[in-house]
């Protein structure tokens, strides 16, 4: 897997880990932020996955400089590696959905420090940068967070923006079709239309979530698959799922 960097202004620095060379299993993106010298682990991926991940991780920032880890929600793509991490490292505090805590423990790690985030979110620090733990439930877990760092406008956005793109993807969505954002939207986005009206089961729920996350000032919107929307395409992608019919399966 590569790593590359998102955001950067002297000692505050956002990674992105992605592209699987293998699909084995449904590639994933994790991001790595740091700051003074600390750093925090999104999302930090399967168990079938975790070498990859950890090897192009240890390029950038040092095991022992993280020290807390997010999980979104519950899935295994998400924190099945939680046990192999905190082998590594049994000082990180996990923070997890209080809803899914008990489920996240039959990953097998029943020592590690889990904290649980409560259904209206909250925040952390790491070095001195906060981050916020943004609602964002049934989209699609039934208790679900994004994360918000608004000193570098970047938006952790789980499973909201996910497209499935094959090997070799880049990183950006806006450096397809020759740099023109509006065009490279247009052709990345129907890699990302069956995703969320499969995956996402709320038309109220995407609603909460928009309201709410529209009034945030967003640069970089990094999902857990596919490639991160940045400038004018954070606000497309907004418009699109908006006007998205989702929960699809029902209907059938």
């Amino acid at each position: 897997m590569k790593v590359a960097p998102v955001f950067e202004q002297g000692s505050h620095r956002w990674w992105m880990i992605y592209d699987q060379d293998e699909r084995r299993v449904i590639d994933s993106n994790v991001y790595i932020m740091e700051s003074n010298g600390q750093a925090i682990i999104l999302d930090p991926g399967g168990f079938e996955i975790f070498p990859y991940v950890f090897t192009a991780m240890v390029e950038v920032v040092p095991i022992a400089a993280v020290k807390a880890a997010f999980v979104s929600h519950q899935d295994p793509d998400i924190a099945s590696s939680l046990p192999l991490w905190n082998a590594c490292n049994d000082q990180i505090q996990w923070h997890v959905p209080s809803l899914w805590e008990g489920f996240i423990r039959h990953y097998g790690a029943l020592e590690a420090v889990l904290c649980g985030i409560p259904d209206d979110g909250g925040e952390l620090f790491i070095g001195d940068r906060k981050l916020e733990f943004i609602p964002a439930h049934y989209l699609h877990a039934s208790a679900n967070f994004h994360v918000y760092d608004a000193e570098a406008k970047v938006f952790f956005s789980g499973d909201v923006g996910a497209a499935i793109l094959q090997p070799g993807h880049d990183a950006w969505v806006n450096r397809r079709m020759g740099g023109d954002e509006a065009k490279s939207f247009d052709d990345h986005i129907q890699k990302a239309r069956y995703f969320h009206q499969r995956w996402m089961p709320s038309n109220e729920a995407k609603r909460d979530w928009i309201n709410r996350v529209s009034k945030l000032d967003i640069q970089y919107l990094c999902p857990q698959h596919g490639a991160i929307y940045s400038g004018t395409n954070v606000q497309r992608f907004l418009d699109w799922f908006d006007g998205l019919n989702v929960g699809t399966a029902i209907s059938r």
